[in-house]
């Protein structure tokens, strides 16, 4: 949670923190914590009249809602289960079809939640939900490192089918690549789980290329996840190219940069400890005053669009690509309503040029995690 109160992170603390928001992407909590910006949300999507997009062959509605942080709250705050359940059942009654979860985050709890909340409608929406990091099974222990090997998949999915109360997965994704599992031999133990009807589409989060290129020659991939906002546009580099090449969805996490292009925070802002972003450079107090112009652009756009600064931002994201799908979380009602208004906002291509040249013109400072977890993207996957 955002304060003024002075960051105290230890290195204990720090990589504590990095290895839980690997495990753990945190979209736009900093909002979820924060009152709601003050520029009036848009308005013109009626409830249940959301567009939807494709990944891959997988439809979806063009923004759907990410449910990691409905079990806590930056360790500081735990939101109300029921709270929860109806959150996303409001999301499901505007339309909302695409519920993102994972068997990290809880762990557990966050897929027992959704489970819940879906009782009902399950047929209407589209699960996806996350393996690869070591956790007991038995427990729900976190162990070191990763764990991908095909065996261990396979009992992960069967225990995240009882969890999710359903018979099969829509979308399941590696959560991180393995570097000691081939991705042929990942990708084969998700070949069988699909001709066992448990699993009908997957995808992966953050590795390295070559790996995605790998892994979708032995089953077409539906999606990648990673991080991409107005204040991470490292996707555009090469990974947008690939996945376009390939004919791969996109799905962004933390599309509102952890909460910063909503206006939640300013230069004075300072992090509680436990709170990631103090140990991010990006939001240190010698970068935020130049990062903090991109605000302003969704600011002034959001002037222009009457709406607020954050359904600026994921109109943004929406627009790159007519298969990208952004997965905004909350825990709080007003902020999915706000977040699901976003699929209104639209610009004309001369709008959109000028908005992307205005980005594009400011250079964000600082590293946009930890170096420890920096670590954990881009890994290539070992050779069978």
């Amino acid at each position: 949670m955002a304060t003024n109160e002075t960051s105290g992170i230890s290195r204990r603390g720090l990589l504590a923190a990095a290895g839980a928001l690997a495990a753990v992407p945190l979209v736009g909590t900093a909002y979820a914590q924060t009152e709601t910006p003050s520029a009036p949300p848009a308005s013109g999507v009626a409830a249940g009249d959301i567009p939807h997009r494709m990944l891959g062959s997988l439809e979806v509605s063009a923004v759907g809602l990410g449910v990691q942080n409905m079990s806590r709250t930056y360790q500081t705050t735990i939101p109300t289960r029921s709270q929860m359940h109806d959150i996303i059942r409001a999301a499901h009654d505007r339309g909302v079809t695409f519920f993102d979860a994972a068997e990290a985050y809880g762990p557990w709890e966050v897929e027992r939640i959704l489970g819940e909340a879906i009782e009902g409608f399950r047929d209407d929406i589209v699960i996806a939900t996350k393996f690869g990091w070591n956790i007991d099974q038995e427990t729900g222990g976190r162990l070191p490192g990763y764990n991908s090997r095909p065996d261990h998949i396979k009992v992960v999915v069967d225990n995240m089918l009882k969890r999710l109360n359903t018979d099969r997965i829509d979308l399941i994704y590696q959560h991180r690549v393995d570097p000691e599992v081939p991705i042929e031999d990942v990708a084969g133990a998700i070949k069988d789980l699909m001709a066992e009807g448990k699993v009908l589409n997957w995808g992966m989060c953050e590795m390295g290329l070559n790996t995605l290129r790998r892994a979708h020659a032995e089953q077409p991939l539906a999606a990648v996840q990673s991080e991409y906002s107005m204040l991470w546009r490292g996707p555009e580099d090469e990974v947008l190219a690939t996945c376009e090449e390939l004919g791969i969805g996109f799905v962004p996490w933390s599309p509102l940069g952890v909460g910063f292009m909503t206006g939640a925070i300013d230069e004075n802002t300072r992090f509680a400890e436990g709170d990631i972003r103090g140990a991010e450079g990006r939001f240190s107090p010698d970068n935020l005053p130049n990062n903090l112009q991109l605000v302003e652009i969704a600011r002034d756009w959001a002037e222009r669009k009457q709406a607020a600064p954050g359904q600026i931002a994921l109109a943004w994201l929406m627009a790159q690509r007519p298969w990208i799908v952004p997965i905004p979380g909350t825990t709080q009602m007003a902020h999915m309503i706000e977040n699901v208004g976003a699929t209104s906002v639209e610009f004309t291509a001369d709008e959109l040029d000028e908005l992307n040249a205005a980005v594009a013109a400011i250079e964000v400072q600082g590293l946009r995690l930890p170096e420890p977890v920096l670590a954990m993207s881009g890994t290539e996957a070992p050779l069978p």
